[in-house]
């Protein structure tokens, strides 16, 4: 769903400390030392999941213990994939971050364990396509020559095996890692079907190292999430991107993301244990919180890189925590 509002470029200094956060893969939050807690809210709440939603859990995670003191997180970069597989379905976690929907598969595993996976859409992410700062020969891409560059089938060695205008120079790919929800859209969307890829990337949770590794050669590509583009503002250079090869490219951006002109425009989720979020106060209060900061401008746009949500969305995510709030304990 579309914010459809204007949104500023993203401000680098402060996302970039939220970065420098996310880069240790997995934090700890501990209850702060000052502060009164609102409601008496105690205990932990563990977060998994994804590493694209992961800046926005942080820093909503960090706003909502200046007012709840006794109130501690461990949140962790598994991957949408990831996190369902190991750490939510199981039902380690209280919430699940992820870049793409929950299949019906993973949902139906949720449910024969006892709950229900419940989403809430946070934001809304314009997926990236970079390459080297010193690449020459490509200003935009289609749909259609990303898939030829990373397909499995006869996967080219070198750009002219491609297009015979591009260089004799071997083709070097960074992108997420298999256990990524990014990984999963982009397979799916360029190639046809989730998880199909040639097996000679570089692949990675962290993804400032794929803005790092496509720096490091000219002759390199990678994809990301806009917020970790935007991040890395003086190390890639972003391809406009065209779903038909007659069709005009777009940049990507906050702006053409929220009005749906960007192909590679994606919604962004977490999903919380039905059976948590009935029973204990503390959830509830953080989903609620969490939900109301998600149409703040100057927290998801301007310091964290994405689409906030929409006022209405926000009006739909409250209801949906009505939902499934029980007493609480």
């Amino acid at each position: 769903m579309s914010s459809n509002r204007t949104v500023d470029e993203p401000n680098v200094t402060r996302r970039a400390a939220l970065t420098s956060i996310a880069g240790a893969g997995a934090v700890t939050l501990a209850g702060c030392t000052s502060g009164e807690s609102s409601d008496g809210l105690s205990g932990n709440l563990r977060v998994s999941g994804s590493s694209t939603v992961y800046p926005i859990a942080t820093a909503v995670s960090e706003l909502f213990q200046e007012e709840n003191s006794d109130v501690s997180f461990d949140i962790s970069r598994d991957g949408s994939s990831g996190g369902f597989e190991n750490v939510f379905i199981p039902g380690d976690s209280d919430v699940n971050n992820a870049s793409r929907s929950i299949t019906e598969e993973e949902a139906q595993r949720c449910q024969d364990n006892g709950f229900e996976a419940v989403e809430f859409q946070v934001a809304q992410d314009a997926l990236t396509i970079v390459v080297n700062n010193e690449n020459s020969f490509l200003e935009s891409i289609t749909y259609d020559e990303l898939e030829q560059i990373w397909t499995p089938d006869n996967s080219p060695e070198q750009w002219s095996d491609v297009n015979s205008e591009w260089p004799d120079e071997p083709i070097d790919l960074y992108g997420p890692a298999s256990t990524s929800g990014t990984f999963d859209y982009f397979t799916e969307t360029i190639l046809g079907e989730a998880g199909r890829i040639r097996d000679d990337f570089e692949g990675t949770e962290e993804d400032d190292q794929i803005a790092s590794g496509v720096e490091g050669n000219p002759y390199a590509m990678g994809y990301l999430p806009f917020a970790y583009y935007t991040n890395n503002p003086e190390e890639t250079t972003a391809l406009p991107l065209a779903e038909t090869t007659d069709g005009t490219p777009v940049e990507p951006s906050l702006d053409n993301a929220s009005s749906g002109d960007y192909p590679l425009a994606r919604p962004l989720f977490f999903y919380a244990n039905s059976n948590r979020l009935e029973e204990r106060a503390v959830l509830q209060e953080f989903v609620r919180f969490y939900i109301n900061q998600t149409d703040d401008t100057e927290l998801i746009a301007n310091q964290i890189g994405y689409v906030p949500a929409s006022d209405e969305l926000v009006d739909e995510n409250l209801s949906t925590l009505e939902e499934y709030a029980g007493s609480g304990e």
